[in-house]
């Protein structure tokens, strides 16, 4: 079944922001906890927003509004020079659009986090529409924001396929009835193992790009 519209992840698929926003959160916890969080607890609390981490696991209550204000300032003054788009994937985003195929991107972010990675990458002309955080009721692994983004884009479900780095990403795709694409091609990602295994799992960007010039060859 021929590709008509590609949903993308982004933190660790599109763009490598995870480093950053590993590193903000550490800071916070320490700051206003005095307590050093691992990469692996972090990973574990993703899934909500930047604001419902922060919120859930912070110790001290009474600094939330505070250490969430904080976490911002820390993503967006370090953005420009810790996160940068490659090559490759820039390739890929242009091809995909000049094939006229729809993206989109289904992200835990909150709208504030997404919109300072998206203004900083220049990536806001490439996509349809973007679905964050703040935008559901029920995070991924939830499929809501599968289903969401394909009614707004009328694709039917059989010709989209989610790529994403995370386990929830996975389980979203399946629950939704899309095809799923596991990618670890980025130097920073969420699962190294996939608990349900995607219709193919990629660690390099070209892999998935040579599919779609084949789906693409093939309906000419």
């Amino acid at each position: 079944m021929t590709i008509k519209a590609v949903l993308f992840d982004f933190d660790g698929t599109l763009a490598d922001t995870l480093p950053l926003s590993f590193y903000a959160f550490k800071f916070i916890f320490k700051k206003y906890d005095n307590r050093d969080v691992s990469t692996e607890e972090l990973i574990s609390m993703f899934g909500p927003t930047e604001d419902d981490i922060i919120s859930n696991n912070l110790l001290k209550k009474e600094y939330v509004a505070e250490a969430i204000s904080e976490y911002y300032q820390i993503y967006q003054k370090d953005h420009a020079s810790q996160v940068h788009m490659t090559d490759e994937m820039l390739k890929l985003l242009m091809y995909i659009k000049s094939n006229n195929i729809k993206m989109g991107v289904i992200t835990g972010k909150s709208r504030e986090a997404f919109q300072i990675s998206s203004d900083s990458l220049n990536l806001s002309h490439y996509f349809d529409i973007v679905i964050t955080g703040d935008d559901v009721q029920k995070p991924k692994p939830n499929p809501e924001g599968i289903f969401t983004v394909l009614e707004f884009l009328g694709v039917p479900k059989d010709e989209a396929v989610i790529i994403g780095d995370s386990n929830a990403d996975i389980k979203a795709g399946k629950a939704a009835g899309v095809r799923t694409f596991g990618v670890q091609w980025l130097s920073t990602y969420q699962s190294t193992h996939f608990e349900i295994e995607p219709d193919f799992v990629f660690t390099k960007i070209d892999q998935f790009l040579k599919i779609l010039e084949s789906e693409l060859n093939f309906k000419k």
